[in-house]
């Protein structure tokens, strides 16, 4: 029914500017800004994500987008220079260092893994 539906995912911001810069400038992406409607995000995959403003918006409490790289380091000391700041977790055996990258030591562990949020508190993460 679906295997040839466009589909695309979509999440709610509470400032559609915010977003716009975080996602377009910070982030490096093609934003498109849909007058009064919101945000057409353009992912490397070819994949879009619709963002849209609502005013009693709540943060996602999980990761809403994730973006694979190459080089971990890299990527978490760049999107540092720009201002994002990293979570940091210390569940005992689960726990990330000083940068906020949560290192798996063996490929069963899950990937190498550092979560931010968006402006509006949306959680993010770029993974290796």
């Amino acid at each position: 029914m679906f295997k040839d539906s466009q589909a695309f995912s979509g999440f709610s911001v509470d400032d559609i500017t915010k977003a716009k810069q975080f996602y377009g400038e910070t982030l490096g992406l093609h934003v498109d800004e849909q007058e009064g409607m919101g945000l057409h995000i353009a992912l490397g995959s070819g994949a879009k994500v619709f963002v849209y403003p609502k005013p009693d918006h709540r943060p996602a409490a999980f990761t809403i987008l994730n973006f694979p790289v190459d080089d971990i380091d890299a990527a978490v000391d760049e999107l540092a220079s720009k201002g994002v700041e990293f979570e940091h977790y210390d569940f005992g055996s689960f726990k990330t260092d000083s940068k906020g990258i949560a290192r798996s030591e063996r490929p069963e562990d899950g990937p190498t893994i550092a979560w931010f949020k968006d402006p509006a508190g949306n959680i993010l993460s770029v993974l290796h």
